[in-house]
């Protein structure tokens, strides 16, 4: 594209299907496209059950949901000057792509979907996914290798943060650490037990300990919490939960949305590994340290998938309280004893 075309974008359109963790790592994508070009406005076409990452999102102007349809008619009914589609492999979105107006449509090569595109582009398992995203934005004349990333990405609205504020009144302020003990998928969960030994010797060791989650990660976060911790799990909206974990001091989490949230928000994390490829969705830098067994059978999500496990998720069955507590260690070099 040449510098002419790129100096006419006033509109472009963001389609993010999918869970809350690509969400939150397309942020820095968006940070990037509204930083070359401060005037555009940026259209975010997610679905419910990650819409809920894109106002955490400086630079978001106007968020619809393709699985409300009114929102889908809407999209489809006016004209932009770009589409980005940021699916990797599901066609769906592709095809959605190529039905909206705009004379610039990028999107990834990964199959069929590549003739859905005027600029398809190379997508590879290897790479970190916020440089995936980031090299979209390469036919608007954006050098994905010059693009810095620097953490916090993600904002708390001035009326969230008071409501987390709220949520760990309890704590009365002392440090605590949360843990989020739920995953997409089984085979990403480590189970209650872990973490509540976990939870009882970072209780030893003088930090509060808050669970966060959804309704079906209850009974977990009961064993988790005990009488030592706040259940806050089904308790919090997604943006809550940011903004609880905005105030914590580490979190401890599987391959999940909550991960990612917190490297959204420049908080240390411990995260556990097996099925996902940690190369392309672990947090990354010296606040992040990632457990993986590295075993020969992991990973083995491809292509968006993971298959049944018929090893009972060794990868991740296998991580020990000793492993996690050794990782957070190294984080947190002096706990608050108290």
């Amino acid at each position: 594209m040449c510098n002419s075309t790129e100096a006419r974008f006033s509109s472009i359109l963001i389609i993010r299907p999918g869970g809350s963790g690509d969400a939150v790592m397309l942020a820095p994508a968006i940070h990037s496209l509204k930083n070359t070009y401060p005037a555009v406005h940026i259209t975010i076409l997610a679905e419910r059950r990650n819409a809920g990452v894109f106002p955490l999102i400086p630079g978001v102007d106007t968020l619809l949901c393709y699985d409300r349809p009114a929102e889908l008619i809407q999209v489809l009914r006016r004209s932009y000057d770009v589409v980005i589609d940021t699916e990797q492999w599901h066609r769906l979105s592709a095809v959605v792509a190529r039905l909206v107006q705009a004379p610039v449509k990028i999107g990834f090569n990964t199959n069929e979907r590549r003739r859905m595109f005027t600029h398809s582009i190379p997508y590879s398992h290897d790479d970190y996914e916020v440089d995936s995203f980031i090299r979209l934005l390469e036919p608007l004349g954006i050098d994905a290798g010059a693009v810095e990333m620097k953490a916090p990405f993600l904002h708390i609205p001035d009326d969230v943060a008071v409501r987390g504020a709220e949520l760990v009144e309890l704590l009365c302020n002392d440090p605590f650490v949360v843990i989020f003990p739920g995953a997409s998928i089984p085979e990403r969960r480590w189970g209650g037990r872990g973490f509540g030994q976990v939870a009882i010797r970072l209780a030893e060791d003088g930090f509060r300990i808050v669970v966060v989650g959804g309704q079906d990660d209850w009974d977990e976060a009961v064993t988790i919490a005990g009488d030592r911790g706040l259940n806050l799990a089904g308790k919090t909206t997604l943006a809550e939960t940011a903004a609880v974990i905005a105030r914590a001091t580490l979190v401890i989490s599987g391959d999940s949305g909550v991960l990612h949230l917190a490297a959204g928000l420049d908080v240390p994390t411990v995260s556990l590994f097996g099925p996902g490829i940690a190369a392309k969705w672990a947090p990354q830098g010296e606040r992040h340290i990632v457990i993986n067994h590295q075993l020969a059978c992991s990973p083995c999500t491809k292509f968006g998938t993971t298959p049944p496990c018929p090893v009972n998720a060794r990868c991740i069955r296998e991580i020990t309280p000793d492993e996690v507590m050794a990782a957070i260690g190294r984080l947190l070099v002096q706990p608050p004893k108290t």
